[in-house]
């Protein structure tokens, strides 16, 4: 695919079709890769976006218990105060 360059103000830039934006899930920022010859755009993604909805799920099928015990037999709580 081909992308006209434009004038912005006293720079330029490139404008990116809709149908790119919603299928890459671009909103407000991207991240700029710059390789020997070519630029990759990528969009930020947030890293924790979607954990309440993972965390809702396991809680209802009941995957939320500890893997560890937060307290363990031989722990001597007199050390910490």
């Amino acid at each position: 695919m081909q992308i006209s360059i434009v004038q912005i103000g006293n720079s330029k830039g490139i404008r990116l079709p809709k149908a790119i934006l919603s299928k890459y899930n671009i909103q407000n920022l991207v991240e700029l890769v710059l390789e020997e010859d070519f630029i990759l755009i990528k969009p930020v993604q947030n890293p924790r976006q979607g954990w309440d909805e993972a965390f809702k799920a396991m809680h209802a099928d009941g995957d939320d218990e500890l893997l560890i015990p937060d307290v363990f037999a031989d722990e001597k709580f007199e050390e910490w105060t």
